[in-house]
């Protein structure tokens, strides 16, 4: 992988060059055909690396945002903006300004230039694939978008994109993600350069499928008749069935900045925050409430030496002798809930202090190396998704809800393998997790979803957005005196350059919300 990687940077950064210049959707007036030389694969490549590997987005998305509003994380002041939902539309408007400027105009122009051609069959369903992910990441943070004209060239620049309805744009994705499943073929073109599967074809048809089956389960509260049937259609083209199906990619232990994408941006800003963020109470009560092996596996103690996370000391074992695993609160910062300092004697080091901070859980080092892995979507996210479906429409997809949920557990706790340095977790301790939590009558789907709020850990918008299509688990806010709301936000505000740019579409996208652009605001599916 690293020779690959090695390899591919230099024409992928050439591809990013010949991008980069619209840094703003708003910008992108030129026709993008005009290079004509592009490879797709190296396309595909250079947005599958971006997904993850970009510090501008994941930083502000999943570490500031996303991560904090779902209380994966909290007690920092980097995240502040959303735990205690302070409003920042330059955090908000991150993910808008970078994706239709690069990204999106990339993978749009990838599907234009290898559609129709038969040497590029495969490549092309990729790519169609690819662009379901990202706008789909898109549409949920944020409601109508552009959509059917994002990435095009216009020659005018007075011209601005319209919005399309998430209905509309959902629509287009099972179209989009089954045509592309269906047209992708093993004795066709080779995908070369492929990150997520190294060009397993049959791999990429589950991927799809499963991506269908996940964006059908977003439609439960609003169209729950299609989330039913694009799920069974889903299920039956063929889902991620294994640990091996897992849609993944294996960064570098590379601290990516600015135009270097190698490494896991995710982990990157956490580990190199002056002090990384603390995991919050709701978190720790999940695993203790039901005997959660990962709890001792993921959450960890550390003392802090001078911003160098993985210099640090690993003081867990005499901390939680003295006072158990302690978080930080949804509406605290760390010094909040003051710990006095406490002594105790660890084997060839001798007395040691251990302050406040110090006593408050984070992830463990292994989970934030810059090398993590980034998981798109694991056996573990489907089978949740089958066991909810399976109870939501009274359904028998390949097992029972029960068979399904845990089957979900411990493919959730397998996962962790994949991380460079975790702890085994064994097959005993699976079969006693599972055999002291069995779903209970009534309380299926907030059971199903509490275990997959944990299998989405380092994947914040992906789980920010199965909590608001469930509502489970259930969050308290993390209200302060600076909170510009009472309850977690629903969605991001659109950017101010785009409704001072594109005035008219979009005041008819907030139309849609109510008249108000606003976080607290719903998007279409998550209405009732």
């Amino acid at each position: 992988m690293k020779k690959y990687f090695n390899q591919m940077i230099p024409a992928v950064l050439i591809s990013m060059l010949i991008f980069s210049s619209c840094k703003k959707f708003g910008d992108v007036n030129i026709d993008p055909h005009k290079s004509s030389g592009l490879d797709p694969a190296l396309q595909l490549a250079n947005v599958q690396l971006r997904y993850s590997g970009n510090f501008e987005v994941n930083e502000k998305v999943s570490t500031i945002l996303t991560m904090p509003f779902i209380q994966h994380t909290a007690g920092i002041y980097l995240v502040k903006t959303g735990q205690f939902y302070i409003k920042n539309r330059g955090y908000t408007s991150a993910l808008w300004n970078v994706n239709y400027g690069n990204d999106i105009l990339n993978i749009v122009d990838a599907v234009d230039r290898s559609q129709g051609d038969p040497s590029k069959t495969n490549i092309n369903a990729a790519c169609r694939i690819m662009k379901v992910l990202l706008f789909a990441r898109m549409t949920d943070l944020y409601g109508d978008i552009p959509y059917k004209q994002a990435g095009k060239g216009y020659k005018d620049g007075v011209i601005r994109p319209e919005f399309d309805t998430q209905e509309t744009i959902y629509n287009d994705f099972f179209k989009e993600l089954t045509e592309a499943s269906a047209q992708l073929d093993p004795s066709k073109d080779q995908l070369k350069g492929d990150l997520f599967y190294n060009g397993n074809i049959v791999a990429w048809k589950k991927f799809a499928n499963s991506l269908r089956l996940r964006y059908a389960m977003r439609l439960v509260k609003r169209n729950p008749e299609k989330a039913k049937a694009e799920a069974q259609a889903a299920f039956a083209a063929g889902l991620i069935s294994s640990h091996e199906d897992i849609c993944k990619l294996m960064h570098e232990n590379v601290q990516s900045k600015d135009d270097d994408v190698r490494g896991n941006s995710v982990a990157v800003t956490i580990n190199s925050a002056e002090l990384p963020p603390k995991v919050t109470t709701t978190l720790i009560a999940q695993f203790v409430k039901t005997n959660d092996p990962r709890l001792k596996n993921m959450i960890r103690c550390y003392t802090e030496v001078n911003s160098k996370p993985f210099d640090r000391m690993d003081v867990t074992d005499y901390v939680v002798a003295e006072i158990g695993y302690v978080g930080v609160k949804p509406a605290s910062y760390t010094y909040n809930d003051w710990l006095n300092t406490i002594t105790v004697q660890i084997p060839g080091f001798g007395e040691k202090r251990i302050t406040n901070a110090e006593q408050k859980a984070e992830f463990a080092n292994y989970l934030i190396k810059s090398d993590a892995p980034f998981l798109h979507f694991t056996h573990a996210e489907v089978e949740f998704l089958l066991a909810e479906a399976n109870i939501r429409f009274g359904l028998n997809m390949g097992g029972d809800a029960k068979s399904h949920y845990e089957k979900g557990i411990a493919a959730a706790m397998k996962q962790l393998s994949l991380f460079q340095g975790a702890p085994p977790i064994t097959e005993t301790q699976v079969m006693n997790f599972i055999n002291s939590n069995k779903l209970i009558p009534g309380k299926e789907i907030e059971m199903i979803n509490e275990q997959l709020w944990l299998a989405l850990i380092f994947n914040g918008q992906e789980a920010y957005a199965n909590w608001r299509r469930t509502d489970f688990p259930k969050l308290i806010p993390g209200v302060m005196a600076e909170s510009n709301s009472k309850e977690i936000p629903r969605r991001l505000e659109y950017p101010l350059e785009e409704t001072e740019q594109n005035a008219a579409n979009v005041a008819k996208a907030v139309q849609a919300l109510g008249g108000l652009d606003d976080w607290t605001k719903r998007v279409w599916w998550d209405k009732q």
